[in-house]
This record gives C-alpha cells, structure tokens and sequence, in this order.
C-alpha cells in the first residue's frame, strides 16, 4: 500500500528554520520524483520544490536560496530544509508522488508549519 507520512511541522519564529520529513513507503521510492507542496488557507496548493531520482532539483521563486529538498533512498525519505523562514511560508506542507505514466498520484496527509513571532 502506497504511503507518505510528513513529520517535522511546527510553530517558529521568523527567521527560524524547520526539517521537514516525508516517510514513503509502497512504491519505486528511489527511481521516483518526489515533491513538496504547501497550501495557505484561502490559497490554492503550490509546488514549493521537486527533486527527481537523478537528484535534480528544482524551487518555487518564493524559497530560493532559503529551502533546500532533499532524498535519502536507503531510507525512502524525502526532506525539505528550511531556513530564514517568514510569516509568508505558513502553511500545510504536503509530500507528494506520481506515477511516471500518470497511472497514480498520491498525497501525504500533511503537517503544519507556522511562522509567527
């Protein structure tokens, strides 16, 4: 069974940082491009980075230079870096996978990042 499990969410002050974590399990992880996506409320959800099985990775504008993805494939995770973090980054970040083919997708079911003094 295909699943993805974000941990590392918090409350921080600006400026702080945060390791976001994504747990993959059911799948190809290591020959998979995965992705973080956060979500606003009232926003619509946002690709903030990817990184492919190759290691290519690529960012949103709004976070380059600040996050950084990441992949370990011995232990099918996925990590996001964040550091300098603003008020603007708050949101529920989510992990997410697809098939190559386009035959599934999946989401991880989200953790909370809050950027507040």
């Amino acid at each position: 069974q295909l699943q993805l499990v974000e941990s590392g969410g918090g409350l921080v002050q600006p400026g702080g940082s945060l390791r976001l974590s994504c747990a993959a399990s059911g799948f190809g992880f290591s020959t998979s491009t995965m992705s973080w996506h956060r979500q606003a409320p009232g926003k619509e959800r946002e690709l903030v980075a990817a990184i492919t099985s190759a290691g290519s990775s690529n960012y949103a504008d709004a976070v380059k230079g600040r996050f950084t993805i990441s992949r370990d494939n011995a232990k099918n995770t996925v990590y996001l870096q964040m550091n300098s973090l603003k008020p603007e980054d708050t949101a529920v970040y989510y992990c997410h996978t697809e098939d190559v083919f386009g035959r599934w997708t999946s989401w991880g079911q989200g953790t909370q990042v809050t950027v507040s003094a």
